[in-house]
């Protein structure tokens, strides 16, 4: 009777293992559990699922994990792995694409780049006027990554583990954007006109708030203010200087040959006046050697030296009278040679010689030319490229000039006017603006807007026709 019921106990328990262990085995449950996998669809290359799978070799997953890609608007709290922008050749006059046309592009491949991958030789289009460097959410498609499976708590692990291998994108947080405009002269028929209007925010209204949003902003002042301030003089009424904070000017550059106009005193409380305001000055000064000092800017991750000269123009400090910082290739060797040293982008302005083959009928092109002004101006722009320049920048040209790229920089000629009363010419009375913006210490885009004033003196911007046909006008004079 023992020995029955001994192996009745022995049957009973074989019998409970192999149907819990049966159970499991059926279920795939205990020691049976077959733990979850990674799955990749199709869209997504060998090379990245082979990189996820190590990433992800520790985890243990409940079931199944399903990666998958797909293309979308912005979307802020998803997996982004890249950005898709359009692009163009550098020369390209049209500055928007449309939807549509995006679309195409994206559909076959060409005419896309990733952001990850852009540079200052291609050029950034904007779509339906939604420019991607501004906007950081608009005027490009975004990849993402799409994490799925039954166990909610499995996606999570996995997406715990790839957030920080996902690439770090440009934002407005680590790009730094700096926009240079070209001559300002608040003087001789526009203080006539702010005897009228009795305000300098008048001249800004149509384009400061444009301007001010930049990080930086630049403008080439030539005139000081001063009680002298006429309609017949390149010096400035006072209340001008509302103009200058109206687009919101960080920068401004002294190259100018007026600046004396009105005497060294008024020149020098200009110059003070820029301090206390917190704007900062490149290119001239209250003597020689404060006007040839470098602006260092140190902003989001990038650093620039900034230098600025005047040749041949006039208006030249010297060791104990305000004016213009003169041009001498060996300080500009010099200072070149120590902003790159310190892993500096150098930016150089120049005051050339002005050209004065305007036409107050017709459109004149002679001046859009870079070799239309008296002396090698072409020469000498190129010449600050070869010594290790990244971008040469004219600010004297009234009338907007050409530009180009050169050994692995950029050169814009002349800039032309953005404030001054020179309504009787037909291309003194616009001007290039240049937004160029940084990542990381690096140059991803210089992009062009273009700028025009009349009879009222409120400069506003170009519209899309108008900036086009401006690019297509300089790329002709090339």
């Amino acid at each position: 009777m023992k020995k029955k019921l001994v192996i009745g106990g022995i049957c009973f328990l074989i019998g409970a293992a192999v149907a819990f262990f049966g159970v499991q085995f059926v279920l795939k449950t205990g020691m049976f559990k077959v733990p979850g996998k990674l799955v990749f669809t199709d869209e997504i290359l060998d090379s990245e699922a082979e990189k996820y799978r190590e990433a992800l070799a520790e985890v243990e997953l409940d079931k199944d994990v399903v990666f998958s890609e797909f293309y979308d608007g912005y979307g802020k709290d998803a997996l982004v792995t890249d950005v898709l922008v359009p692009v163009a050749d550098f020369y390209e006059p049209k500055e928007s694409i449309t939807a549509e046309e995006f679309e195409k592009r994206l559909a076959s491949g060409e005419g896309v780049k990733s952001v990850l991958k852009l540079d200052e030789t291609m050029k950034l289009m904007a779509v339906e006027g939604e420019y991607y460097l501004e906007t950081f959410s608009t005027g490009a498609t975004y990849k993402y990554l799409r994490v799925e499976g039954e166990n909610a708590e499995d996606v999570k692990k996995v997406e715990e583990v790839l957030r920080p291998m996902l690439p770090e994108l440009p934002s407005k947080d680590t790009v730094l954007s700096f926009t240079q405009t070209g001559v300002t002269a608040l003087a001789r028929g526009m203080n006539a006109k702010m005897a009228e209007v009795g305000d300098g925010k008048y001249f800004a209204a149509n384009i400061g708030e444009y301007l001010a949003k930049f990080d930086l902003t630049h403008t080439s002042n030539e005139s000081s203010f001063s009680g002298y301030a006429s309609s017949s003089n390149i010096c400035s009424d006072a209340r001008f200087i509302d103009t200058l904070l109206g687009i919101g000017l960080d920068v401004v550059e002294l190259t100018g040959n007026h600046n004396v106009d009105c005497g060294a005193e008024d020149a020098i409380r200009t110059f003070e006046q820029y301090q206390q305001l917190g704007i900062k000055t490149v290119g001239g000064g209250r003597n020689a050697t404060e006007a040839e000092v470098p602006l260092q800017l140190s902003l989001k991750g990038t650093n620039i030296t900034m230098l600025a000269y005047n040749q041949s123009t006039g208006g030249a400090t010297t060791s104990d009278y305000p004016g213009a910082n003169q041009y001498y290739a060996e300080n500009a060797q010099q200072r070149i040679d120590e902003a790159k040293a310190h892993g500096d982008f150098v930016v150089v302005d120049v005051q050339f010689n002005e050209c004065n083959f305007y036409d107050d009928v017709n459109e004149n092109t002679t001046c859009d030319r870079a070799d239309s002004a008296p002396g090698d101006q072409v020469g000498l722009f190129r010449s600050l490229i070869d010594m290790g320049a990244n971008v040469v920048v004219g600010t004297s040209a009234h009338q907007t000039q050409t530009y180009e790229r050169y050994n692995g920089g950029e050169i814009y000629y002349g800039l032309g006017n953005i404030f001054f009363d020179q309504v009787w010419w037909p291309g003194t009375t616009r001007s290039l603006g240049l937004t160029h913006y940084f990542w990381k210490n690096k140059l991803l885009q210089t992009r062009r807007f273009g700028t025009i004033y009349d009879a009222s003196y409120r400069t506003r911007l170009m519209n899309e026709e108008e900036i086009e046909w401006f690019i297509n006008r300089l790329n002709q004079a090339r």
